[in-house]
C-alpha cells in the first residue's frame, strides 16, 4: 500500500467514525489551540511593548532622567519613601545638562497630567492629558499635525499659550469646525488651539488622542507641577549605539550636579527602553519556559488516548489485516498504513487546534487592548507536534496489527 492510499483510508476512517475520531484528537486539539493562543498573545505582547509601549512611554534612542522610575513593580513602603525624598528636577538642572552634554543629540523637558478643556461653547471636556513640553519634544517623538503646526521654539521659551490638540479632542468640542485659532480652556488658563496631532492611537485601551500639549514655560507650569518643577529631561541620540554613552554622561553630569559622594547612590533615576522593558522580557521568558511543559501535559493525554483508540481499532479489522495478509501485504505495509491513520488522525487535532487557537486569540484581542501576533515557528510546530504524537502513540497498535498471524487474523471472529 502506498502513502496516498493510506492516507486515504485514514481520511475514509475519519469520516466513518466521526465521534471517535472527535475524542481521539481532543487532546491534540486542546494542547495546540493552548499552544497557539498563549504563543500568539505572547509575540503579540511582545512586539506591542517593543514598538508601541516603547515609542510612546520613552521613545526610540532616548534617554530619560526621572526624579523616580517610570514602571513601578509594588515598591516597597522604604522605597517609595526614598523616591519622595528625592529632589525634584527643574528646568535649571535641564538648562545646565543642555550646556554641558557632549554625546550628539536632542534634549527636551516634559511634564503630565490629566485635567479638563473647555471649549469656546462651554463644553467640557474631562480626563484629558495635558503635557507642557519643550518645542523639541516634538522631533523626539516624532509627532506631526494633521491640521495647522507645531509651537515654535521661541513661542516656547516666551512661553505663549498657544496649544496643540489631540485628534479626539478636536472631534469633541469642535465637531465639523476647524479648530485652528479659536480658544479653549485648560483648567481655567486661556489658550489658542494652532495644531491638531495625526491620529496617535491607543496605548492598553487609553486614548493617545486624547491630549493637549503646551509650552512648557507656559501658564501650564503651574497646573502640570509647582513653578519651576518638571518631570522629566529627555535626550535623544540619532543611533542606537550611542545609548550607553549618552546614559553615563548623564549620570556623570547629575551626579556632580547633585554634589553625590562617590559612595553615594543617585537620587534620580535614569531610564530606557530596553532597561525598562526588561520586566515584560522576563514575564514573557517564563511563559515561554512553563509552556511546552503544559502544553506536552495535553499532548501526552491525547498520545495515551490515541493509542487506545488504535488498539481497539486493531481488534476490530483483525479478519480486515489477515485478509490483506493473505493477498500479498507485507507487514511494513500494515505498520505503514496503521502509522498513517494515527499520524492522519493527530494531524487533524493539529490544523483543528490552530484555528481554535488563531481564533481564540483574536477574539481576546478585539474585546481587550492586549494585541495578538502569529508567529510562524509556532503554526510549524503545532503541526509537527499533532503529526508526531500520532505517530508515537500509533508504534504500538501499528506493530501488534503488522505481528499478526493472517491464518489466525482470518478466523477472528
Amino acid at each position: 500500500m502506498g502513502i496516498q492510499e493510506a492516507l486515504r483510508t485514514a481520511l475514509t476512517m475519519i469520516r466513518a467514525h466521526k465521534l471517535r475520531a472527535f475524542f481521539t484528537i481532543l487532546g491534540t486539539v486542546v494542547g495546540v489551540t493552548f499552544l497557539i493562543a498563549v504563543v500568539t498573545m505572547i509575540k503579540g505582547m511582545d512586539a506591542y511593548m517593543k514598538e508601541d509601549f516603547a515609542s510612546v512611554v520613552y521613545g526610540y534612542n532616548t534617554v530619560m532622567l526621572r526624579r523616580r522610575p517610570s514602571v513601578n513593580m509594588g515598591p516597597d513602603e522604604g522605597r517609595w519613601r526614598e523616591y519622595q525624598r528625592r529632589p525634584r528636577l527643574t528646568f535649571d538642572d535641564a538648562e545646565w545638562l543642555a550646556a554641558r552634554m557632549e554625546t550628539p543629540g536632542i534634549l527636551s523637558v516634559s511634564s503630565m497630567d490629566g485635567g479638563s478643556v473647555t471649549g469656546p461653547r462651554g463644553e467640557v471636556l474631562q480626563g484629558v492629558m495635558v503635557s507642557s513640553v519643550s518645542a523639541s519634544f516634538f522631533r523626539q517623538r516624532d509627532m506631526s499635525v494633521e491640521l495647522g503646526r507645531l509651537f515654535s521654539e521661541q513661542e516656547a521659551q516666551r512661553g505663549l499659550p498657544v496649544l496643540v490638540i489631540g485628534k479626539d479632542v478636536a472631534d469633541e468640542l469642535f465637531p465639523g469646525r476647524n479648530p485652528i485659532g479659536q480658544t479653549v480652556r485648560v483648567e481655567r488658563f486661556p489658550f489658542r488651539v494652532v495644531g491638531v496631532l495625526e491620529k496617535q492611537g491607543s496605548l492598553f485601551g487609553m486614548s493617545l488622542d486624547r491630549q493637549v500639549i503646551g509650552p512648557a514655560h507656559s501658564p501650564l507650569k503651574g497646573f502640570v507641577n509647582p513653578p519651576n518643577v518638571i518631570d522629566e529631561v529627555n535626550f535623544k541620540v540619532p543611533d542606537a549605539r550611542l545609548i550607553p554613552q549618552a546614559t553615563a554622561e548623564m549620570e556623570g553630569w547629575m551626579r556632580i550636579r547633585r554634589r553625590l559622594r562617590p559612595a553615594e547612590p543617585n537620587n534620580f533615576e535614569l531610564e530606557t527602553a530596553e532597561a525598562s522593558l526588561s520586566f515584560w522580557t522576563k514575564i514573557s521568558q517564563v511563559m515561554m519556559v512553563a509552556l511546552p511543559g503544559l502544553v506536552s501535559i495535553s499532548l501526552v493525554v491525547g498520545a495515551v488516548v490515541i493509542m487506545n483508540i488504535m488498539l481497539v481499532s486493531v481488534t476490530e479489522r483483525t479478519r480486515e489485516i489477515g485478509l490483506r495478509k493473505s493477498l500479498g501485504a507485507r507487514r511494513r505495509d500494515i505498520l505503514l498504513q496503521f502509522l498513517i491513520e494515527a499520524g492522519t488522525l493527530s494531524g487533524v487535532g493539529g490544523l483543528v487546534g490552530i484555528l481554535l487557537g488563531m481564533g481564540l486569540a483574536t477574539l481576546v484581542a478585539s474585546i481587550s487592548p492586549l494585541p495578538a501576533r502569529v508567529a510562524p515557528w509556532s503554526l510549524a510546530l503545532a503541526i509537527f507536534l499533532g503529526v508526531g504524537v500520532g505517530l508515537l502513540a500509533g508504534v504500538y497498535p501499528a506493530s501488534r496489527a503488522a505481528k499478526l498471524d493472517p491464518i489466525e487474523a482470518l478466523r477472528h471472529e
